[in-house]
């Protein structure tokens, strides 16, 4: 299973970004996607997150500026990224749960990361 984000880029800070990232390989099913990001000397964070059914979960720093949808049948999530601040600046990086047979667990994967540089 692979995950590959793409959208990532350099915006000014009141700017939009979207990123969109796809899965792909031998996938039964996903249950959650999601999104966490990791800034320069910090830990890895949760920006939002998705579940199949379409339930969504945001950490507050992002919350009413950042929109997480997908596609099951492209089994892609989205984030619409609005009012981009300084400090939303870090590597955004692609996260889901996914069964690759009927019998076998969830299993997460991760995708490569995609930057994320908002200038003031």
């Amino acid at each position: 299973v692979q995950l590959v984000e793409s959208g990532g880029g350099l915006v000014q800070a009141g700017g939009s970004l979207r990123l969109s990232c796809v899965a792909s390989g031998s996938i039964f099913s996903i249950n959650a996607m999601g999104w966490y990001r990791q800034a320069p000397g910090k830990q890895r964070e949760l920006v939002a997150t998705i579940i199949s059914g379409g339930s969504t979960n945001y950490a507050d720093s992002v919350k009413g500026r950042s929109t997480i949808s997908r596609e099951n049948a492209k089994n892609t999530v989205y984030l619409q990224m609005n009012s981009l601040k300084p400090e939303d600046t870090a590597v955004y990086y692609c996260t889901a749960s996914v069964r690759i047979f009927t019998t076998t667990p969830l299993r997460d994967y991760w995708g490569q990361g995609t930057q994320v540089t908002v200038s003031s």
